[in-house]
């Protein structure tokens, strides 16, 4: 195999290991995908996905650097995160004790769960430029597969672009197969126990960040 190959193919399979590792985007698609249908969990996945330029752009400029080197920015960072995933676990398990609703054949909620995309490109968009560790692995990464006598950037934001088509693809399917089992989500017993758990696991993970050092 062409030597200036390889490290084209060991940063596509990287993406694609860290991508299929379940961790917080895959608990926000399939929490959102509840909430309001394919639609609702491809559109968090867009969301999820635009926030990979961020962190390739940053890193590439060495802000990245700086929050690595500055405990202070760094736990600040590390806090915000957890903050907001915590608060997205509040409110699916508020929402999970609330609901009576149950899910029409569009996948729709009829308790309050409708598709919103701005809301869903949101979520999706702050859940991944807030987590810290997507900055740690960003930092690592990149260089890696980076030629030093190249501009840093346009490569930087090349390989974000695979990553986002990757991620893009696994969390579309994820939500497909979940939009798919609908059937058993309208019942309401199901859909508040789906909600209530994928909240609750994106609690422990929004917790999980703020303690960990």
């Amino acid at each position: 195999m062409d030597a200036a190959v390889q490290p084209l193919w060991a940063c596509l399979l990287a993406l694609t290991l860290l991508t299929l590792t379940p961790g917080v985007d895959t608990f926000l698609v399939i929490r959102n995908t509840s909430r309001g249908g394919f639609r609702d969990g491809a559109v968090s996945s867009l969301g999820i996905c635009a926030g990979l330029f961020v962190h390739a752009t940053v890193s590439a400029l060495g802000i990245s650097a700086v929050l690595l080197h500055s405990a202070r920015a760094f736990q600040g960072l590390k806090l915000a995160g957890a903050a907001y995933l915590v608060w997205l676990g509040l409110v699916s398990l508020r929402r999970a004790l609330r609901r009576r609703g149950v899910l029409t054949a569009e996948g729709l909620v009829t308790a309050g769960g409708t598709f919103r995309p701005a809301r869903s490109l949101r979520e999706g968009f702050l859940s991944n430029v807030l987590n810290p560790k997507a900055v740690i692995f960003y930092m690592a990464f990149l260089p890696q597969f980076i030629h030093p006598g190249r501009p840093a950037l346009p490569q930087a934001l090349l390989l974000a672009a695979f990553h986002f088509t990757i991620a893009m693809v696994w969390q579309c399917v994820l939500a497909l197969v979940v939009n798919r089992v609908q059937n058993a989500l309208r019942r309401p017993g199901v859909h508040r126990l789906l909600e209530g758990l994928t909240g609750s696991i994106i609690l422990l993970l929004g917790l999980r960040l703020a303690l960990d050092r």
